[in-house]
């Protein structure tokens, strides 16, 4: 039978592992409950955000703050690209169906890997965990890094930042009325394609912000992209497509399906999630915190 203290130190691992999920996951449900777009791109402006990262850090060498400027950096140049992937493609898909949008951005998905193939190969990368986290934290007598809570801590800010604009301002009143119908914001006289723009532009900022903040929690390198898209699309279909309490939740049991799978079966880690998502989708379909389409 495990102790209190090794199964408390998993279920912090698991939370460490929901934030880091929840920081990704939140722009691809944000965009999709507005936008109604399955960007499969996502990802890989996360990995391309990662790598980015790496670059002005090793640029800057500087000890203290480096890591911090080059994810504020990263941040705003996924912007930048997310603003070019919207204006000059999905913008003319928006209103295809969903095969033509799952195509598009996996093109994109190819270029941006073969971009990173070129920028920078295929060896694995790693930047050190910036002051003051890189140290550990002794919990009931076992080291738990403390960077992971500065990962818990960046997805607790982020839960209440999206809270703040999508519940509680103009904007968010906006975002949420686009979502349900998106003819009758546009008579209003509110720009529908200015708003979808800077909804993906908020999403690819997220996506930035994520591969920046997981250059420190592991290695660099091709294929993070697919391991981490995966893994969040399963947490949106759990907690419901386009919700950010859904979305919340699903992070949360997704983190910690994951973190005992690595425990008791580290070879079906992934397969427990699955079978979660499989059990949740015949009971409802549309997810927890979800609203059927109609």
């Amino acid at each position: 039978m495990m102790s209190f203290d090794v199964l408390f130190n998993q279920f912090l691992s698991g939370i460490a592992r929901a934030a880091l999920l929840f920081l990704v996951a939140s722009g691809l449900s944000l965009t999709f409950g507005v936008l109604r777009v399955l960007n499969f791109s996502h990802g890989s402006l996360y990995m391309l955000g990662a790598f980015v990262t790496y670059s002005v850090w090793k640029v800057l060498l500087i000890p203290v703050v480096g890591f911090y400027i080059a994810t504020i950096l990263a941040s705003l140049i996924m912007g930048l690209i997310g603003i070019l992937i919207e204006f000059f493609l999905l913008r003319r898909l928006y209103a295809r169906g969903w095969p033509e949008q799952l195509l598009a951005t996996y093109a994109i998905v190819l270029i941006i890997t073969d971009i990173v193939k070129w920028g920078w190969g295929g060896e694995f990368l790693s930047i050190p965990r910036p002051p003051p986290f890189k140290g550990a934290v002794f919990l009931f007598g076992f080291p738990f890094p403390s960077y992971n809570f500065f990962v818990i801590l960046l997805g607790l800010i982020l839960v209440i930042v999206l809270w703040w604009l999508v519940y509680k301002t103009r904007l968010g009143d906006i975002i949420r009325a686009a979502a349900h119908d998106r003819e009758m914001v546009s008579a209003l006289g509110i720009p529908i394609p200015w708003l979808f723009t800077w909804i993906f532009v908020l999403g690819s900022i997220i996506a930035g912000l994520s591969g920046a903040v997981t250059a420190p929690f592991g290695s660099i390198a091709l294929g993070m992209d697919i391991e981490i898209i995966v893994e969040c699309f399963a947490v949106v279909v759990i907690g419901g497509m386009g919700s950010l309490p859904g979305t919340l939740l699903g992070s949360f049991i997704v983190g910690q399906v994951y973190a005992f799978g690595i425990m008791f079966k580290p070879e079906l880690a992934l397969a427990f999630i699955f079978m979660v998502m499989a059990a949740v989708l015949i009971i409802r379909p549309w997810g927890i915190f979800g609203r059927p389409e109609r």
